[in-house]
């Protein structure tokens, strides 16, 4: 089940790190801000984990 919370931060703010930060992966957020989201790759990943319900990795 997807949380539309999760959905929607991810979505518009994972780029810039928010979503992980939001989670706790605050190394990652940091990189994620700085490389506008792991050169959009690790958002789009992120965004799919959220669709399907998993948890985060690379933390």
């Amino acid at each position: 089940m997807v949380n539309i919370l999760d959905f929607i931060i991810a979505f518009f703010l994972g780029e810039l790190g928010i979503y992980r930060l939001y989670k706790g992966h605050t190394g990652t957020a940091i990189l994620w801000f700085f490389t506008g989201g792991f050169f959009f790759i690790g958002w789009l990943i992120d965004w799919i984990y959220v669709l399907q319900g998993k948890k985060l990795f690379w933390t």
